[in-house]
């Protein structure tokens, strides 16, 4: 199963128009903020730290450059050939192997994991704005990366994110600068309640090694000033022969 038309065109629209500076999109919010939090609650998780790492979802690369810095191999990997063209421009020294690729093709899916072997995967904010249908596909992505070894952590918006998602899209003045070409592009993010998430991964055939709550910090200003922050839930899932005893 693969995405369909009008939704990869959606995201290719959207990286195509979108600005290359730093912070300029609505959820793309420097490291500190985001990959390195996230990293301190998947790194006791590692069985082996010397395996690969795919970023699922990557974007324009900026947490697959931070992941970079703290692990030897880095793949990152989107929908849009637009975004992997951003990626590429974040890093002239060539340190990660970008690559367009279809999460929810199985068969592509089984190419990449054929040339990496067992990898970590670290996904942000992908399964929300995925099609109902695409979801599981992706869940057993990120199932045939990890293999035997291999860990992935999981983060996206949860159900109470949304509410705050559409008051800010529907303020006097419209939606922020920042979240308005998301809803201009047509991927506005799609109901997902939280008891789906980890049985995404469960019936993929993985086991949540922990789970918890973090809000997801955006580039975006509220009213006062401040960054909005949206509800979000994270997972750690692996295979069940390898939680230790």
């Amino acid at each position: 199963m693969s995405v369909t038309g009008r939704y990869k065109d959606a995201w290719e629209g959207f990286w195509r128009d979108a600005s290359h500076e730093p912070g300029a999109v609505f959820w793309d919010a420097e490291p500190a903020l985001t990959a390195e939090l996230h990293l301190a609650l998947f790194e006791p998780h590692l069985t082996d730290p010397a395996l690969p790492v795919v970023d699922l979802g990557c974007g324009n690369g900026t947490q697959a450059l931070f992941l970079a810095d703290r692990f030897p191999r880095v793949t990152g990997v989107d929908l849009a050939g637009s975004a992997i063209e951003h990626a590429e421009r974040n890093d002239p020294l060539s340190r990660i192997h970008f690559q367009q690729l279809d999460a929810a093709d199985g068969a592509a899916v089984q190419r990449l994991s054929a040339g990496l072997g067992d990898a970590q995967v670290y996904m942000r904010g992908v399964l929300h704005q995925c099609e109902a249908a695409d979801r599981q596909p992706v869940a057993d992505a990120v199932a045939a990366l990890v293999g035997e070894r291999g860990r992935a952590f999981v983060v996206e918006l949860s159900e109470a994110a949304r509410p705050v998602l559409m008051g800010l899209a529907q303020g006097p003045a419209g939606p922020p600068p920042k979240l308005r070409p998301v809803f201009e592009h047509g991927i506005a993010p799609g109901e997902m309640a939280d008891a789906e998430l980890g049985g995404l991964f469960r019936s993929a055939g993985l086991a949540v090694l922990a789970s918890g709550e973090l809000p997801l910090t955006t580039t975006e200003a509220g009213a006062d000033g401040a960054r909005i922050e949206l509800p979000s839930a994270w997972l750690v899932v692996g295979r069940p022969s390898q939680i230790p005893e």
